[in-house]
Order: C-alpha cells, then structure tokens, then sequence
C-alpha cells in the first residue's frame, strides 16, 4: 500500500543565510527550514574538492535511503535502497566518474554506507550529469545534516523531519534552485 503524497512542488530554493555562506535556508511553497551547505559557500564554477554547493537549477533524479534503518519514505521520487556495496564515483580519472557504482570491500571509495546517519536519505540531482565532465564536482546530494549543521563537502543538508516532509511533495520534475 502507497500512502498518499500531497501536491508535488514546482521549485524549492536553496539560499545562503546573510553572514554565513556554509549556512542557508531551503524554501517551498511557503516554508523554509535551515540547511548546511559546502564549506566553500555556493559557488558558481564548481569543482572537485573545493567544497563549494554548485550554484544553478537542477532536478531530482532519485531516492536512496538506509533500509536497514527507516521504512521507504513517502515520496514521488524513483526510491532505491542503499546496499553495503553502493557507492559513488568521486575520480575524476574514472569513466565512472560521478555515477554510482559497486565497490568490493577492500575497494575506497565514497560509499554510501555511513556509520553517521547523513546518508540515511540521499536524494541524488543531477549535477554535473548530462554530460559529466571530469573534475566539475560529483556527489553532490540533499541529505542529512549534522546535529550542529556543520558544513558539507558540497551537498545541502537538513534535518531528519524536513527531509522527509520534502520527499513527500518531491518529484522528479521539480526544479531545485541553488543560489
């Protein structure tokens, strides 16, 4: 059985907060909840480890959340549980660079498995996606924030609550504005 999800949003917009550009504000249809953002602030030239969120307009392309830990959200987002083995291609070298991919363990990489909760729900954009150019930042995510929002390492992350009230009216058409 699928609950029911509310109207799906159009737009959400993310914002830095006047005096700190590591901090901002996330609003939608009408409520705004605060979000960490990359250590570099918002930045319009994204790169690979510069710790900057990529100023621009992006859409959601899917859900990945820690099924071991929570029941699958209430979301119009195309859903995929997280696998010990998941994770995302950061080497810019890789011809997998900035895709998921599957990694034996002994293998590094960034995998989505954390032992924090930040990963517990990915929604993965599509940054960088089509095409994706090597060194033009990957991995960047809406995911969960630390308990004091310390700064990302590029990503836009909330709190538990509002990720999920976020899912609930996310989909893939909507426009998620950074700047």
């Amino acid at each position: 059985m699928t609950a029911k999800c509310d109207r799906p949003l159009s737009a959400i917009e993310v914002r830095a907060a006047a005096g700190d550009p590591r901090r901002g504000w996330l609003t939608a249809d009408g409520w705004t909840v605060p979000v960490a953002l990359g250590r570099g602030g918002i930045l319009a030239n994204k790169r690979e480890g510069d710790g900057g969120t990529p100023r621009g307009i992006f859409h959601p392309r899917q859900l990945w959340w820690r099924a071991d830990r929570h029941r699958r959200p209430v979301t119009l987002l195309p859903a995929r549980p997280i696998r010990r083995e998941d994770a995302w291609c950061e080497d810019p070298a890789d011809r997998h660079y900035n895709q998921p991919i599957r990694l034996e363990r002994a293998q590094a990489g960034d995998r989505l498995t954390r032992e924090d909760h930040l990963y517990d729900f990915i929604i993965e954009i599509d940054h960088n996606a089509a095409p994706r150019i090597a060194g033009r930042g990957s991995a960047v995510f809406l995911h969960l924030a630390r308990p004091n929002f310390a700064p990302t390492a590029g990503c836009v992350s909330m709190t538990k609550a509002s990720m999920l009230r976020l899912l609930r009216r996310m989909s893939p058409r909507t426009r998620i504005i950074i700047g």
